[in-house]
């Protein structure tokens, strides 16, 4: 069905790449997924209320293979497309709510109202009662999402590796009946897959189902992403996605009680943009930036619950700056225990940037004491990843297993893995951009031809990246 709908969408004069077709693919897939859910509470609810007046629910309009061209065009942006945004309710839990939420700002691009009829006609064959149809619109849709990220713009602004979510997420050690939020949740990578590792190989009931998806939680201020996440999370079983659609920073400053805390964050903020003033001067003096790495960190530390536990991604700046940045570690330190940093191999965000990263696991059960740090290097025989090579979940097997469990029980030093006490960290000023000093020692005992080997490799394999890069823009034009 996705091939046919792209095939469908490209013949379009209005729709201009991926980041055009994907918005008009997915509220419609919307649309459609919803009132698949609409259809079984009828069955169910004794007393049903359909949240979309029976004019403009799909099954009225989309199934009506008499409306089309100029018509149809007509009728979705001049009627469907200004009810839906304007929907809203002032009872919580009210899907109205929602609708209203995902078609604020939507807008359909498709310029043939023919295109657009042959397009609906391919969306009415899914069967959203088939679980089999779901897991492989899921399976699809997740394809092109990937795909989607190598398109121009700031879609790389919310795109992690799926290696990199799951090991994460694995190494949060999750349990059902935890508050689990990403405040920086772009198409929801990490909700869906803190979903699938609370579903797999158990059998939940509905009151256990929905209050799943009432804990999984997610934050997202572009609109693009928003409808890119509500749609992923729909497609995956979560019927009830509870996204806001809002700047996570703000959000997060105005709910400062206990009971707006969470048990796990789990999340890849953005970095190196910067964030604008009326938000950075509502910090408390001390830390007030307008980089928001930093703000998202302090924020996350104040979300957390006691005993609460956090995975997240941030950039080598972070792990070195001083200033403010020093400041927030220093919190971080005092408040939680950063037991963990993962640093990763260069290259494993390609191509939106080639800065390294890494994953800070951290809890909030008292004062770090001593930071382990391990390091993941390239396969063999390479010096980091490209778009069309990218980091696989496999690469993090060793880590796992070295990991410890839940409780991170009988951690050894070896080649990759090193640990630090707070003293020397705090120290060097709180500098947590510390190398591997087996790397330190190797280097200093190299002979000078094997060293010459190790920079003509690395020069072989950014002249490969670079000859790909050359290749996608002669591809695209």
């Amino acid at each position: 069905m996705i091939k046919s709908a792209r095939d469908i969408m490209r013949k379009d004069a209005g729709l201009n790449g991926d980041l055009d077709r994907l918005p008009l693919l997915s509220w419609l897939l919307f649309l459609r997924a919803f009132d698949a859910l609409e259809k079984q509470r009828e069955a169910y609810e004794d007393d049903f209320r359909p949240a979309i007046d029976p004019e403009f629910q799909w099954s009225t309009w989309a199934n009506d293979e008499n409306i089309t061209g100029d018509e149809l065009l007509e009728f979705v942006n001049g009627e469907l497309l200004p009810y839906l945004s304007d929907l809203k309710s002032s009872d919580p839990g009210d899907p109205r709510n929602v609708l209203g939420q995902v078609f604020q700002g939507v807008q359909n691009r498709i310029a043939s109202g023919y295109l657009l009829r042959d397009l609906l006609n391919q969306i009415k064959k899914i069967d959203f009662t088939s679980s089999d149809d779901i897991h492989t619109m899921a399976y699809l849709y997740e394809s092109l999402l990937k795909e989607v990220r190598d398109a121009a713009g700031d879609s790389g602004e919310f795109y992690t590796p799926r290696a990199v979510i799951r090991f994460m997420v694995e190494q949060t050690f999750l349990e059902l009946d935890e508050k689990i939020l990403d405040p920086a949740c772009g198409t929801g990578g990490f909700l869906v897959e803190a979903y699938t590792e609370l579903t797999n190989g158990r059998k939940l009931g509905i009151l256990q189902q929905e209050k799943l998806w009432r804990d999984l939680r997610g934050i997202e201020k572009k609109p693009l992403p928003y409808l890119l996440c509500m749609m992923n999370l729909i497609l995956h079983g979560i019927t009830e996605p509870k996204i806001l659609h809002t700047n996570a920073l703000r959000h997060m400053l105005n709910e400062s009680g206990p009971s707006d805390r969470v048990d796990v964050i789990l999340t890849n903020p953005p970095f190196g943009g910067e964030e604008e003033d009326s938000i950075a001067k509502a910090f408390p003096k001390g830390y007030q930036t307008r980089e928001t790495a930093w703000l998202f960190l302090h924020e996350v530390i104040k979300k957390l619950k006691p005993d609460g536990r956090c995975a997240i991604v941030l950039p080598n700046g972070a792990l070195f700056g001083e200033g403010i940045g020093a400041k927030i570690k220093k919190k971080l330190m005092d408040e939680c225990n950063l037991h963990t940093i993962v640093r990763l191999p260069q290259g494993v965000f390609a191509p939106y940037t080639q800065i390294p990263a890494n994953l800070l696991f951290f809890d909030k059960t008292g004062t770090t004491k001593e930071t382990w740090f391990y390091q993941i290097d390239p396969p063999e025989g390479r010096k980091g990843y490209a778009k069309t090579r990218p980091m696989r979940y496999e690469e993090f097997a060793e880590c796992a297993e070295w990991w410890g469990g839940k409780e991170r029980a009988n951690r050894e030093k070896t080649q990759r893995a090193w640990c630090v006490p707070i003293a020397d960290i705090i120290a060097n000023d709180y500098n947590l951009n510390l190398t591997n000093p087996a790397d330190e020692d190797d280097l200093a005992h190299h002979p000078p031809a094997e060293l010459l080997a190790d920079l003509i490799a690395t020069e072989n394999e950014i002249l490969s990246i670079l000859r790909e890069l050359k290749d996608d823009l002669e591809a695209h034009g």
